[in-house]
């Protein structure tokens, strides 16, 4: 049996070469630490994203005919974002076999989120190169079919927080008001992190490189939950108060 059969049977694909499993849960570190050319996930990584780009670009180009490129490649950017990549490697738990430099474990390495989407990447790379397309299309459309629950709807995104702020005074006289949560990093690469709130509550958080794009994604996040809501029940009260 192979070292990483428990996370095979999480990831729902068995490698034939588990090798290439093995490479895919390579952490730089190990290269960099030890001086060595050893051989890590990078490579890997670069072809993992190509092949997730292009199956879930498929599934949203055949399951919202309606919608134009702007909006599939706004909805594209949720479902391949660092945050939602991480996230899957927290659920099929990657971290546990990640094979680290002793730097990199003692520092928290397995933990690191841009190191967690690193190797998720990297191991869907791994299952195209152990099988074929068709297989590592299945794989992915697997793990991801909870988040392409969520996009039943796609709101359009040319204008999102003019189209949140019409969509609520629609019924409601107040704005909807935001709220910066944190700004971190250097000053050369900083992360806003914004909340979007109306009437109290919090609809939606989104980040990015400057207050104005963070606050985008947060109005992006609450039209895409009020309209899957109204959707789905239109009579579900809205998200609870901040």
């Amino acid at each position: 049996m192979s070292e990483f059969a428990s996370f095979e049977g999480k990831l729902g694909y068995f490698f034939k070469n588990p090798e290439l499993l093995r490479l895919a849960l390579t952490h730089p570190s190990v290269a960099h630490d030890q001086l060595l050319n050893v051989q890590h996930n990078q490579r890997l990584e670069f072809l993992g994203d190509s092949v997730l780009q292009l199956v879930l670009t498929g599934e949203l180009f055949h399951r919202f005919a309606a919608f134009g490129e702007g909006p599939l490649t706004k909805a594209r950017a949720q479902l391949v974002n660092r945050k939602t990549l991480a996230d899957q490697a927290v659920r099929l738990e990657i971290g546990n076999h990640l094979i680290l430099s002793r730097g990199e474990e003692m520092s928290g390495g397995r933990q690191r989120p841009s190191g967690l989407a690193d190797a998720f990447e990297a191991v869907i790379g791994g299952v195209y190169l152990d099988s074929d397309f068709v297989t590592v299309r299945a794989v992915v459309l697997h793990l991801f079919r909870d988040v392409f629950g969520e996009l039943q709807v796609i709101p359009s995104l040319q204008n999102p927080k003019g189209e949140l702020q019409e969509l609520l005074q629609a019924t409601a006289t107040e704005a909807p008001q935001y709220r910066l949560d944190s700004a971190t990093g250097p000053d050369h690469d900083r992360v806003f992190v914004c909340t979007v709130c109306h009437e109290g509550r919090a609809l939606g958080t989104g980040q990015g490189k400057s207050k104005k794009e963070a606050e985008s994604a947060a109005a992006f996040e609450a039209l895409h939950t009020i309209l899957t809501t109204k959707s789905t029940d239109p009579t579900q009260p809205p998200p609870a108060p901040i």
